[in-house]
């Protein structure tokens, strides 16, 4: 009896690469872990041998976060293994596992991020060889599109041309679960864009260059998640920081609500689902005021 994974794998066609990649991982260390207890396939599961195997990974000193998503991928698995007929009865439906704890994103103030973008914007002028001034535009414009618009990183890699409505002031990206969205672009990063598209990535581009993706390495390819890392650690914040791309992310959507948007708007910006995953952004907000109200009132 097949497991099927890679049946299961081809399935996910409305989630992501990245989670299609830890969702495949994770069912098949599973079924190792099965194979291992006796079991051959998913007609021979219960619900007792996955609340076992979850015990297991808690014994291996998994944190709770990685439980939680290996859970909701067994979960996932076994509702397609039930549909496409593998077993009789979907027995992870219900299926529980400890959530990961709800820690809060450290982020760089409104006033840190501007003086690091200002930083990065006045490199290009200064750098003589051409390719190292084109690199310096396309480190801005990326920037920019991760806390000007809030992107994910990989939302941000995979821009394309087409999307791109610089005129109107827009660009289209596809989130998680295959989710459209349109964000509003600001005058900098609408700047830094249009800087890199005239100016830098003619640069870049060489014959084997895809002509839709806007960003591109060194080498003329599309700019990959691990490239766009890599961008963001080489611009550290005035104090030494190094960020993380989303840690962007978290700082745009901070700083909108430090700001005075709504939750509901701030949802749509970012493209959550859940508006329950946007209002962990409100408990940053009141830490903050916390903060600098124990800083700064005499009777704190």
């Amino acid at each position: 009896m097949s497991w099927d994974i890679e049946g299961f794998a081809t399935s996910l066609t409305g989630s992501s690469r990245a989670t299609r990649e830890a969702y495949e991982r994770d069912v098949a260390q599973f079924a190792d872990w099965a194979e291992r207890a006796g079991l051959g396939g998913p007609a021979d599961l219960d619900r007792p041998i996955l609340r076992r195997y979850l015990a297991f990974l808690t014994t291996r000193g998994y944190a709770r976060p990685s439980i939680a998503r290996k859970a909701a991928a067994l979960r996932s698995y076994l509702r397609w293994a039930h549909r496409s007929g593998r077993m009789s009865t979907d027995v992870a439906r219900g299926l529980r596992a400890p959530k990961g704890a709800a820690r809060l994103p450290r982020v760089p103030r409104a006033t840190e991020t501007v003086a690091l973008l200002e930083e990065v914007a006045a490199r290009p002028g200064a750098l003589d060889d051409p390719t190292e001034s084109a690199v310096a535009r396309r480190d801005l414009a990326v920037l920019e599109l991760l806390y000007g618009a809030g992107l994910r990183v990989g939302e941000c890699c995979a821009v394309t041309a087409d999307a791109l409505e610089l005129e109107l002031g827009h660009v289209t990206v596809l989130g998680k679960g295959a989710k459209e969205r349109r964000v509003p672009l600001g005058t900098p990063a609408l700047d830094a864009l249009r800087a890199y598209l005239d100016v830098a990535r003619p640069v870049l581009a060489n014959a084997q260059s895809p002509n839709d993706v806007v960003f591109l390495n060194r080498r003329g390819r599309p700019l990959g998640q691990r490239d766009a890392r890599r961008i963001v650690e080489r611009h550290p914040l005035a104090d030494g920081r190094v960020l993380h791309p989303h840690a962007l992310r978290h700082a745009y959507a901070t700083h909108l609500l430090e700001g005075g948007a709504d939750l509901r708007t701030v949802q749509e910006l970012l493209g959550h689902v859940d508006l329950a995953t946007t209002q962990v952004y409100t408990h940053i907000t009141r830490e903050r005021l916390k903060s600098v109200y124990e800083a700064t009132h005499p009777r704190a």
